[in-house]
């Protein structure tokens, strides 16, 4: 805060376990991504690098040490972990995050088809020496999730070693927690959390009416994904009440 305002809402101080804010790159270039840690760093903790970007970007090197000298965790997107995977090549997928200095990583199963029990083998194997997130959903917006089974997903995956699940909803924000008009499903999100603890789900929500539910519902310190390089500083006034949308979330109505 740049002057003290009265009731505001704590956040959570980085390096933090919940409160937490990922940033999704779709291929910043070095100027932008420096000016990004200048302005939106403090507000920041992980970088997903999308998808298979970091395949063609440039200077993608130069850009993972930035971020990484700025304090921000960065993982290569689930994608492209699922591209290495269905070529057969999960040692040179290991191989390249520690040629580029990762310590965390992504397992997911969105586009192709492995057994579960797989999937968990890849987490397991993987946590033994890098943070993992895992995500649990379907990139198809055809395909529906029964709770019950969302639920099993996700604690056997914690069980295996992922440090959060993430909720699926790739970049547009209208499948797996959503419908197809971007609206959360209320009912899917009540039942996970009767079984999963918030603070271990990491919950996708590009767009602004998702940020602002999930803030309203679970508090200023639930853990936001897939937000975009430019909505991270909005997405933090949302958190503490200096946006219309929880203008009144935290204040004591005179």
């Amino acid at each position: 805060m740049n002057f003290y305002l009265s009731e505001i809402p704590e956040r959570t101080q980085k390096p933090r376990e919940n409160g937490l804010t990922m940033m999704m790159d779709k291929g910043l270039s070095i100027n932008d991504t420096k000016n990004f840690i200048d302005m939106c760093g403090p507000y920041t903790d992980i970088v997903k690098l999308g998808f298979g970007t970091s395949a063609i970007s440039p200077h993608i090197e130069t850009k993972i040490k930035l971020y990484k000298d700025a304090g921000l965790s960065v993982y290569l997107g689930g994608t492209l972990f699922e591209a290495f995977i269905i070529r057969g090549m999960f040692k040179e997928y290991k191989d390249l995050n520690r040629k580029w200095g990762l310590d965390m990583c992504e397992v997911s199963d969105g586009s192709i088809k492995i057994s579960h029990e797989k999937k968990c083998n890849y987490i397991k194997e993987l946590a033994k020496e890098f943070k993992v997130v895992s995500e649990v959903g379907s990139k198809d917006e055809t395909k529906l999730i029964a709770p019950y089974r969302w639920i099993e997903l996700m604690q056997k995956e914690l069980e295996a070693g992922a440090w959060k699940v993430i909720a699926e909803a790739r970049e547009g924000g209208n499948v797996g927690i959503y419908n197809k008009s971007g609206d959360v499903r209320s009912d899917l999100i009540d039942e996970i959390l009767t079984k999963i603890s918030n603070d271990d789900i990491l919950w996708e929500a590009p767009k602004k009416p998702q940020q602002v539910w999930f803030i309203k519902q679970l508090g200023t310190n639930v853990n936001l994904g897939n937000i975009a390089w430019d909505e991270v500083i909005p997405l933090e006034t949302l958190r503490i009440g200096l946006r219309g949308d929880t203008f009144f979330d935290y204040i004591n109505q005179r």
